[in-house]
């Protein structure tokens, strides 16, 4: 028995296309999303990241792609920094010095082929690349290195009416146009209330720690999703891949010796096509 499906294979999506392709095509822009595997409150899935990362990335890249910008769009990363919530069951941890070692063996192959440019699509608040990209833009300096908080890109202004910051309205949303199927009735959401710290310097948000998540956390969501709706999870998801896809559009064009701009001068530094 045959299966089919009617979508063909997404040239910017390197799991769905195949070497004849690859082997024609000078890649500008190269897409690692890395997300996670954790509880979302009482009612969204433990993929919810990576299923949000896949769809964003994936949406983005077409966008680019469409505008003639090369970009590749690599499989998501399923698995982040979960190192306050490892007494939540299947919240599987990976600590930031393997994703540190990862990182560098993909960039070195990127790097091998004549990739050269590189971006981190991160989907989980708990990761943080910054520090590892210094470190590996002074080992790898023929690649430029970046990343992406798609959370930042676009906050969900106009759309969302009371943001928070995990298996909130954002986060449920979008779920609810992405896969309504894999999120709890209404009557088994949680309200997403958080528990303040104690310290004032952390109240301040001028300390900070780790949280311990079951104890920050009453349902492990940060952020009340009552207002979510499909609808809301459509128009976010444009919102932030039109964001997202504009950086890449940029990124692929940009003549990486020319990044800054002197006072007084003419932006020089994107490439004609």
């Amino acid at each position: 028995m045959s299966i089919s499906t009617a979508r063909a294979p997404r040239p910017w999506i390197i799991a769905e296309t195949n070497w004849k392709h690859v082997s024609r095509t000078k890649y500008e822009v190269a897409v690692l999303p890395m997300g996670a595997t954790e509880a979302h409150n009482w009612h969204l899935p433990y993929g919810t990241d990576s299923f949000q990362n896949d769809a964003i990335a994936a949406e983005a890249g077409r966008i680019a792609w469409e505008a003639g910008a090369k970009v590749a769009i690599l499989p998501n990363m399923p698995f982040g920094v979960q190192t306050g919530q490892l007494d939540i069951p299947f919240c599987v941890n990976v600590n930031p010095s393997t994703q540190m070692l990862l990182l560098s063996d993909v960039i070195a192959a990127l790097k091998g082929v004549g990739v050269p440019k590189f971006v981190v699509l991160n989907g989980h608040g708990g990761n943080d690349f910054k520090q590892m990209l210094r470190e590996l833009q002074a080992r790898h300096p023929e690649i430029f290195l970046s990343t992406v908080n798609w959370y930042q890109a676009h906050k969900g202004e106009g759309i969302i009416d009371d943001p928070g910051d995990h298996a909130d309205e954002r986060e449920t949303s979008l779920m609810l146009h992405l896969h309504p199927h894999l999120v709890l009735p209404k009557k088994d959401w949680g309200d997403g209330s958080d528990n303040r710290w104690r310290l004032q310097a952390m109240r301040e948000k001028w300390a900070w720690a780790q949280r311990a998540w079951t104890q920050a956390t009453n349902d492990t969501g940060s952020g009340d999703p009552k207002l979510s709706t499909a609808e809301k999870g459509e128009a976010y998801l444009a919102a932030i891949a039109k964001r997202v896809a504009g950086y890449f559009i940029e990124l692929a064009a940009i003549d990486v010796r020319r990044l800054y701009e002197k006072p007084g001068t003419k932006r020089r530094a994107l490439k004609q096509r």
